[in-house]
């Protein structure tokens, strides 16, 4: 058997094991006690007092702690398939509007590799979450920041509400793609991120109406969308919420292209493409934010975090650049020095931000955390639903304490010191 014979009959059985596994979990979660239930605000009918204390037009969350499935029905998946979100009652007035990652695509040729365990397991291109089939609920809740049944979280009593994500967009999509799929079917990829974020937050308004304290966070492709929908959700949602704080978990994807991406392919509103100026669209949200609402008698923090040599980042920016959906040692190394000058620009935007005591509203969480068990290189890709959430790192500070901290008004850097300092690409 030669080489490449060898190398196929590998990938094959890999991608056989792997799709085995994901049909076993997902066999496992449905149906079962593990898979949360479902929560229908249209065909419920309860009395509208929340289990937390406010008043909400929707009804009432059963029970705290729980997870509850709530379907969207003016939403839909990538695939076309139904769309829901994930709604979490705690003992507070605390609200966490959680935007999932799950990859991007933004040509043909990537609308046609969804993800999938098979893929996954063999490390051939799979770009993007397409639909929310039962294995995807593990990647959404009962993990780091959104785990119920550990003490040890500090946000297990918050409200929540997780803003799943299948439509590679970014959550702000606007579009309809066809293209044809590997095995060669005519299909649709709907980038409708944007109108599910829409419709989610309405039914999350209704169930948390009047929120003391809002965090908005998301990881990955939901790192990129907080900066983005940041501004929709505080004037259009919770306009009188005054005390917000902003975590983008892994947003480092630099790349010169990303202005005919959200504008001509996920055919994004105006407001999501014209701030783009530069090759860093977190950089450049996160800068048009800072300016429009500085003034807007709220306090407003703004975190981020990410490992110094991110394994994912790295290869969907090597397959961006270079065509190749792999990682190695220089791209991973091309990612801590993208990261690096990241960071000092956004000590730059926020340097004359401060709260009315003088106090920094800008903070990161720098890490180097492994991910043995997705790559043999490189470091975690995302950490704030991850298990090491809660563990502390070389500095002695987990990311839970130190977010803990930040949305508590101490806001302060861990990690800096592993950045370079002078600049580079």
């Amino acid at each position: 058997m030669n080489p490449d014979t060898r190398k196929e009959r590998r990938r094959e059985v890999l991608e056989h094991v792997g799709d085995l596994l994901e049909n076993r979990i997902g066999s496992s979660i449905e149906n079962s006690a593990l898979e949360a239930p479902v929560l229908d605000p249209e065909e419920t009918v309860r009395p509208k007092v929340q289990s937390v204390g406010q008043e909400g037009r929707a009804g009432s969350i059963p029970a705290k702690r729980v997870w509850y499935r709530v379907p969207v029905r003016k939403g839909i998946s990538g695939d076309g398939s139904e769309y829901h979100i994930y709604l979490k009652a705690g003992d507070t007035q605390h609200l966490c509007v959680f935007f999932s990652g799950g990859g991007m695509a933004w040509n043909t040729y990537t609308a046609a590799r969804p993800a999938s365990g098979g893929k996954m397991a063999a490390k051939t291109p799979n770009y993007y979450w397409n639909n929310l089939r039962p294995a995807t609920q593990i990647m959404n809740i009962n993990v780091g920041i959104t785990d119920v049944l550990l003490g040890t979280n500090p946000f297990q009593q918050w409200n929540m509400a997780v803003i799943t994500y299948d439509t590679g967009d970014f959550h702000i999509g606007d579009s309809e793609l066809p293209y044809v799929s590997e095995n060669g079917e005519e299909k649709i990829l709907h980038f409708h991120g944007y109108r599910n974020f829409q419709a989610a937050m309405e039914i999350c308004r209704d169930f948390f109406p009047e929120p003391d304290q809002l965090l908005i966070a998301g990881d990955s492709a939901g790192a990129f969308a907080v900066p983005a929908l940041a501004g929709d959700i505080l004037e259009n949602w919770y306009p009188g919420c005054k005390d917000v704080t902003l975590l983008s978990d892994s947003a480092t994807l630099i790349y010169d292209g990303w202005q005919p991406i959200i504008r001509d392919v996920w055919r994004a509103p105006e407001k999501f493409w014209k701030p783009i100026k530069t090759d860093d669209p977190a950089g450049d949200w996160y800068e048009a934010f800072a300016e429009k609402y500085r003034e807007r008698g709220r306090t407003i923090r703004c975190l981020y975090s990410s490992s110094t040599h991110d394994h994912l980042l790295s290869t969907y920016y090597n397959d961006l650049v270079n065509r190749k959906y792999e990682t190695n040692e220089e791209m991973q190394e091309r990612y801590y020095m993208q990261l690096s000058g990241q960071m000092r620009r956004f000590k730059t935007i926020f340097e004359n931000f401060r709260t009315e005591e003088g106090k920094p509203v800008f903070g990161m969480y720098i890490h180097q955390h492994k991910d043995l068990l997705r790559s043999r290189t490189g470091t975690v890709h995302t950490m704030v639903r991850h298990p090491a959430f809660l563990i502390p790192e070389r500095s002695g500070m987990s990311m839970a304490k130190w977010l803990s901290d930040a949305v508590n008004g101490n806001v302060y850097d861990v990690g800096a010191q592993l950045l370079k300092q002078e600049e580079g690409k």
